[in-house]
């Protein structure tokens, strides 16, 4: 992607408040040979490249002074609550130089995967980007990743995923992370279990039930004695 930048006089509190009420966004250009260089761009052509994402992944070319340079995009400073752009911080790029850089995964494929299809679990995309370490010829828009092959309690590890050509991950430490993991839905189960606890507690077929004990004989009432005859 390109864009361009324009060369900023002024710095400071001050000066960079005004440059924003006037529609621009200061910036820094920093890195390589060069002295750090303050510039300053169009502030919506910068809010509409902000909402693309090869912007904040991949190498740009910043036209400034009639001379291009590759630069790769490392902070932006946004307003609290104000749809504005602060401040944004931008980096030189040697060819010869490997650079590390975090890149987003693609997934798809995994509503056609065994998980889904036949078992009905759930896919959690886990990890949504990694860094990694290339020169900046090699690096990556992007990294496709292929769910459908996906398994019931088998989960999707760095060591799973083929990178581009002269790109290696950086893990910090973490030998294979998991990028995507296959979560079963609870009660999915349920009903098979049921029918068969039900089944189990049923009385079998034909069998007769115990027959009811008769209740106890009631007492005789005693017999009632007959009055005396009169003389």
């Amino acid at each position: 992607m390109k864009f361009v930048a324009f060369e900023r006089a002024k710095q400071g509190t001050g000066a960079s408040r005004r440059l924003r009420i006037s529609g621009r966004t200061p910036a820094i250009v920093y890195g390589g040979s060069t002295e750090p260089q303050a510039v300053e761009l169009d502030h919506n052509a910068l809010w509409h490249a902000l909402k693309k994402e090869a912007f904040h992944s991949t190498v740009l070319d910043m036209e400034f002074k009639g001379a291009d340079q590759k630069v790769l995009l490392r902070n932006v400073q946004m307003h609290p609550y104000k749809q504005m752009v602060l401040h944004v911080d931008f980096q030189r790029v040697d060819a010869n130089t490997k650079l590390s850089m975090k890149v987003p995964l693609h997934y798809s494929g995994d509503e056609n995967s065994p998980a889904v299809k036949t078992d009905h679990c759930v896919v959690n995309h886990v990890v949504n980007e990694i860094e990694v370490r290339c020169l900046p010829a090699d690096l990556p828009e992007f990294i496709a990743v292929d769910l459908s092959g996906l398994k019931k309690g088998v989960s999707l590890h760095l060591n799973d995923i083929t990178l581009p050509k002269g790109v290696t991950a950086v893990t910090h430490g973490k030998s294979n992370p998991v990028l995507v993991s296959v979560v079963v839905v609870a009660g999915t189960d349920a009903p098979a279990a049921e029918g068969a606890e039900a089944a189990a507690a049923a009385p079998a077929a034909g069998a007769k039930a115990p027959a009811a004990k008769a209740p106890a004989a009631a007492k005789a009432a005693p017999a009632a004695k007959a009055p005396a005859a009169k003389k």
